[in-house]
Formats: structure tokens, sequence, C-alpha cells
């Protein structure tokens, strides 16, 4: 499969600056899933700001209709 790195990178919200996955979807997903995170693209960005991308968070903001 052909990564789409650069069109990846505009819809990407990731504020960590160093990271080194930004536009590879596919990375991003390996890296957060076994710390129970879901990527930055999952939240909105003052959420995603925080860093706390845990599933647990995700499902406070679906349960509050944020998302």
């Amino acid at each position: 499969m052909e990564c789409k790195k650069i069109k990846n990178l505009s819809a990407c919200n990731c504020s960590y600056e160093p990271c080194s996955r930004k536009g590879t979807c596919c990375d991003c997903l390996k890296y957060h899933l076994p710390n129970r995170e879901l990527p930055a693209c999952c939240f909105p960005d003052n959420t995603e700001r925080t860093y706390d991308r845990s599933f647990e968070k995700f499902a406070e903001l679906v349960t509050k209709g944020r998302i």
C-alpha cells in the first residue's frame, strides 16, 4: 500500500512538534494503540493539546457529545 504522507499531513492536528510519525497514520496507530491511546486526529484541537489521548478521554468526549 502506498503511503499518502503529504496528503495525510493536511489532516494531522498533532501538536507534538518533534513527532516523527506525523502524516504516517499506520506508524501513529502502531505507537498509540498499545498505550491505550488514539491518535491526535481523533480529538478536537483543544483536547489534543492536553496530550490526554486515552481511550477514557475519548469515551468521555463522546458521552458529552463533544465528538
